[in-house]
């Protein structure tokens, strides 16, 4: 059935709320109920049966979705435990005299972002209490570090082969290829295609060029001014000893070990775990991989347990109970990715999608306007949704049969794809990514999502006209144009700003 402009109505709906109601759950599952009435033909009381026993339920017990919210789980006591030990306080003041300059602090959590490449979800929730308290010490907004912590989760792992991102990507690449018959390997079009993974380079490479100009656009500028204003010290973290047993208790005892030797564990867990599946040469199955990165969310905080104990930071039962608490603190974060899938397979069965992809096949483009026109249909649908996944699904069976027929390469199509579906999910106040960012930096969800979406929108925009180019040209320097075009866009801009009061 073809619902038309009604199967519009759900995200719109949901954005609009989510940036006007500062409240996501809320705003997915008004987007959500809004679809299950355009199904139950009106009726609130199917509707509601519906979007619980045909969406909320089904999400839950499909085996992906269920071993992320595990993952989360196990990252969100792990993470309570790192934060309540004060052993990143520890840390952070430890570093302190190296790390001691805005630019150090933003090209470190830059780092280390890139370091935890093998987990979108793991980055902004292991980087981001790390650096918290070194960013407030050096007065740096925590929305300027829920961007850098967004910009290294999903464009730094959209670039691996070998995780599940990868994974999920060649798979959908190989089953068009079977589709067309085309023996092309699917490992080799990715490898391929990762220079025209141009928003992805654009975003990494954003951080740094920003840190060395100092270039702040618009509510970020604003932002980072207001930070400036604030009093900070690492003592105000590392407070409250009690004495029990005869014994002193309080993260004043805490040590910078506690934030590298249990970081150290998760890669060495994942990495044993892996490594008889070949990892890191060898595709390994995003279950297998989902399954190591918890086991080594586990033994890592077990150690992290092991150091509480031993440098008398909290009691075994304060510190057991933080871990469990920490658990409990994911729950809003699961109920949200929970309606955002739900949301996005409503979406699907509405045929949201499809209204755009027909708008798209009734054009009549040249060809070497396709590759820009899949990546700002993908942005859209992504924006749309939150998933940037769902939009790989979408778009991959459009835009490499067009390539086929328009004789363009494969790798340029699949990097528009990649880039607008990133694009979108980047700039989306409903995508996972993107929450778990302000949940990593501790920053309001809108204030981040308003701070973020100049940069994005920069990039975006860098992207789309290195795609005309690529189009018309087939070049892999197209990243390099669009890498020189966004550094002198920022000066321009950042020039512009000075003159305008903050």
């Amino acid at each position: 059935m073809n619902f038309g402009f009604l199967s519009l109505l759900p995200p719109v709906v949901a954005v609009v709320m989510a940036i006007k109601s500062k409240n996501v759950i809320l705003s997915l599952f008004c987007g959500g109920f809004v679809g299950t009435l355009i199904f139950a033909g009106g009726n609130p009381f199917l509707a509601t049966k519906s979007i619980i026993g045909d969406y909320f339920f089904v999400q839950l017990t499909d085996s992906y979705n269920a071993g992320v919210i595990v993952l989360v789980i196990f990252i969100g006591g792990f993470i309570k435990l790192m934060e309540k030990s004060g052993g990143a306080q520890a840390f952070s003041k430890s570093v302190y005299k190296y790390v001691n300059t805005k630019l150090k602090a933003q090209l470190c959590a830059w780092m280390g972002g890139i370091l935890i490449f093998f987990s979108d979800l793991g980055t902004p929730l292991l980087v981001g209490p790390v650096f918290r308290p070194l960013f407030d010490k050096l007065k740096i907004s925590r929305e300027k570090l829920a961007w850098i912590l967004d910009s290294t989760s999903s464009p730094v792992a959209i670039l691996i082969p070998f995780i599940g991102w990868g994974v999920y990507i060649m798979g959908l690449i190989q089953a068009e290829f079977e589709n067309l018959g085309i023996t092309q390997s699917d490992y080799s079009t990715f490898i391929e295609a990762i220079p025209f993974q141009i928003y992805a380079i654009l975003a990494i490479i954003m951080i740094p060029l920003v840190a060395f100009t100092k270039k702040d656009f618009s509510q970020m500028k604003k932002a980072e001014a207001e930070a400036g204003l604030r009093e900070y010290s690492f003592e105000e973290e590392l407070q409250g000893q009690i004495q029990k047993g005869g014994k002193v208790y309080g993260t004043a005892n805490a040590r910078p070990a506690m934030v590298i030797v249990p970081i150290v564990v998760v890669f060495a867990t994942l990495f044993i775990t892996l490594a008889p599946l070949g990892f890191p040469f060898k595709k390994v199955d995003g279950n297998a991989f989902r399954v190591a990165l918890t086991m080594g969310y586990f033994y890592g905080a077990l150690v992290l347990m092991a150091f509480i104990g031993v440098y008398k930071v909290k009691t075994f039962r304060d510190t057991f109970k933080i871990y469990v608490d920490g658990m409990k603190g994911m729950t809003d974060v699961a109920v949200t990715l929970v309606l955002a899938w739900s949301l996005g397979s409503m979406i699907s069965a509405l045929g949201t999608a499809d209204f755009i992809v027909n708008g798209l096949k009734n054009m009549n483009f040249s060809a070497g306007l396709v590759p820009a026109a899949i990546f700002i249909f993908g942005a859209f649908v992504s924006f749309s949704t939150g998933s940037s996944w769902g939009t790989f699904a979408i778009m991959m069976p459009l835009a490499i049969p067009m390539a086929h027929a328009f004789a363009i390469p494969y790798a340029i199509a699949i990097g528009a794809v990649l880039s607008g579906g990133l694009f979108g999910d980047h700039c989306s106040p409903i995508s996972d990514t993107t929450i778990l960012s302000s949940t990593g930096a501790e920053c309001d969800l809108v204030d981040h999502v308003k701070t973020q979406l100049p940069y994005a929108c920069v990039n975006g925009i860098i992207a789309f006209a290195a795609f005309i180019f690529a189009g018309f040209t087939k070049s892999p320097l197209a990243a390099a144009l669009a890498a020189g075009l966004l550094l002198a866009v920022m000066m321009v801009w950042g020039k512009k700003e000075e003159k305008m009061p903050v």
